[in-house]
C-alpha cells in the first residue's frame, strides 16, 4: 500500500490540476483527496508507506508509442526486460514496441512471445504493434486478424515505409473491421536512397549524401489522401519536417482523421549536430534545419502533433563506433525522453507541463486505445512523479538500456522522472530523492 501526500496532481483527460494526496491499495486507486489521513488508513488497513510529493508532479503514468526493443532476434541491441528497465527509469510506466524485430512481429507467434516475455520479465506495461505487411516488405498484407485476436494495439512497418499505395489503401480498409490503427513511417526512398543526413547546406558542407524533406512530405501527403478516401484514422510517425507539420495541420481543418508524433531530438537537435560526424546523431528521419526544428515546436504548441514518443533506438556500441556513412540509423531516448521534454518545451514555454502531460499520456492512450492516461479512484495505480526542477547531467554509462548511443550525453538537464509506479508497485525511484524513504 501507498500513501502519497502533498503532491500536485495533474490529469489533462479529468481537468485535474490541484494538490491532493492519492492512497493506493491492491494495485488500485482507492481515492484522490485533500489531505487523507495516514492514522486513519493504519486503522483500517494497517502498514503502508507514504510518499512525500511535496512540491512535485503527479501524473497519469506516462506512455511512449514508439519504441523498438529489438527482442526477439537482435538481443545484443536490447532486450524486453532492459527495454522495460530503460522505461521506468524514465518515467514511462507503458510502451508500444515497433514490430521490426527478427523474426518481424507479422505473425501470432511473435506476438504471444513479446506478451509473454514481457509479463515474466517487463516491470512495465508493454503493448506491442504488429507488421503491416508480411517481413515489413510491403508486398502483401499480415494476417491482421491473428495479431489483434493475439494482442497487437497498432500496426506499422516502422523502419520501412509501405511503398505501394494500393497496399495502404487496403491496410487502411480492413483494419476497420478490428479497430486497430495503422501507424506509417512515411518516406519515399526513391528520394531518399542512400542518404545519411538532413539534405541542405549543411550536408553540402560536410560532403555526406542527402535525405531531402520531400521524402518524407510526398509519403504523409499521400497517406493523408488515403486515410481521407477511406474514411479510417492514420497516425503519422517521428514528423520531422516543416512541410509535414502543415500537411497535416491542414489535412485536420478538412476533417481527416489524422494524428502524428514528433521526437525529443527532432525538437531539441539540428542537422548542425552532424557537423562533429558522431554517429550517435545519425537517425531516421534524420535531424533536420533549423526552420523544421522550430515548425516542430510550433506544431507542438498549436495541438497539430498529437503526441510526443521517443522512437528509443537501441544499438551496439560497436555498431556506433565506425564511420558515418555506414553506421547504423537511431537514437535511444527512454532515459532522456522526459527531461528533454520539461527542458526544451516547458521551461521554455513552449508546452505548459499539462499540455507536455498530455501529449505524454494521456493522447498516447487514448490513440491507442489502451488503458491508462488518467488517474480515477478504482483505475490501477499506473503514475508517475516528475520534478520539473531536477538538474542533472546525462551520463550515457549510467542507462538501464543496454544501449548508449545518445547524442545527449553529458547534457545538462533541468526536469526529471523521479519515481514510476505501475499497477500500485513502485518499479523505479531517483535515490538521491527516495532512496531510503
Amino acid at each position: 500500500m501507498l500513501l502519497i501526500k502533498n503532491g500536485r496532481v495533474i490529469d489533462p483527460g479529468n481537468r485535474i490540476d490541484e494538490v491532493l494526496d492519492i492512497f493506493i491499495r491492491e494495485g488500485k486507486i482507492i481515492r484522490m483527496a485533500k489531505n487523507i489521513d495516514p492514522e486513519r488508513i493504519k486503522i483500517h488497513f494497517g502498514a503502508f508507506e507514504v510518499i512525500d510529493a511535496s512540491g512535485k508532479i503527479i501524473a497519469p503514468g506516462l506512455i511512449d508509442i514508439h519504441t523498438h526493443l529489438r527482442e526477439p532476434g537482435q538481443e545484443g541491441k536490447e532486450t524486453i526486460a532492459t527495454g522495460c528497465q530503460a522505461a521506468a527509469a524514465g518515467g514511462f510506466t507503458a510502451i508500444a514496441c515497433m514490430p521490426n524485430t527478427d523474426p518481424v512481429n507479422d505473425n501470432k507467434i511473435v506476438t504471444c512471445y513479446i506478451v509473454n516475455k514481457a509479463i515474466q520479465e517487463g516491470c512495465v506495461r508493454v503493448y506491442p504493434i504488429g507488421a503491416i505487411t508480411r517481413g515489413l516488405k510491403g508486398e502483401q498484407l499480415a494476417d491482421i486478424g491473428e495479431l489483434k485476436e493475439a494482442g497487437v494495439v497498432a500496426l506499422s512497418d516502422d523502419g520501412e515505409p509501405v511503398m505501394n499505395s494500393e497496399i495502404m489503401r487496403r491496410a487502411l480498409e480492413y483494419v476497420k473491421s478490428f479497430n486497430l490503427l495503422i501507424i506509417s513511417h512515411c518516406e519515399d526512398k526513391n528520394l531518399s536512397q542512400n542518404g545519411v543526413m538532413h539534405e541542405g547546406w549543411v550536408s553540402t558542407r560536410l560532403g555526406l549524401p542527402g535525405i531531402p524533406a520531400a521524402a518524407e512530405e510526398v509519403m504523409v501527403a499521400r497517406d493523408l489522401i488515403l486515410a481521407k478516401m477511406t474514411s479510417s484514422p492514420i497516425h503519422i510517425a517521428h514528423v520531422s519536417t516543416a512541410g509535414s507539420v502543415e500537411l497535416i495541420r491542414q489535412a485536420k481543418t478538412e476533417g481527416i482523421r489524422v494524428t502524428c508524433e514528433a521526437t525529443p531530438h527532432h525538437f531539441t537537435l539540428t542537422d548542425e549536430a552532424v557537423t562533429s560526424f558522431n554517429p550517435n546523431t545519425k537517425t531516421n528521419p534524420p535531424l533536420r534545419s533549423l526552420k523544421d526544428r522550430e515548425a516542430i515546436k510550433e506544431g507542438l504548441k498549436d495541438g497539430t502533433i498529437d503526441v510526443i514518443a521517443t522512437d528509443h533506438a537501441p544499438h551496439e556500441s560497436s555498431a556506433k563506433e565506425g564511420d558515418y556513412l555506414s553506421a547504423p540509423n537511431g537514437i535511444i531516448g527512454l532515459e532522456t525522453g522526459v527531461s528533454l521534454t520539461l527542458n526544451e518545451l516547458v521551461h521554455k514555454k513552449i508546452l505548459s507541463i499539462n499540455e507536455a502531460i498530455a501529449k505524454l499520456s494521456t493522447n498516447p492512450a487514448r490513440i491507442l486505445g489502451i488503458k491508462g492516461g488518467l488517474l480515477k479512484e478504482g483505475d490501477e495505480a499506473d503514475i508517475t512523479i516528475i520534478d520539473l526542477d531536477r538538474e542533472f547531467i546525462v551520463k550515457p554509462e549510467t542507462f538501464k538500456s543496454k544501449a548508449r548511443n545518445t547524442p545527449f550525453s553529458n547534457y545538462k538537464l533541468k526536469g526529471r522522472a523521479i519515481m514510476t509506479i505501475v499497477r500500485g508497485e513502485i518499479v523505479w525511484k531517483d535515490e538521491e530523492f527516495y532512496g531510503g524513504k
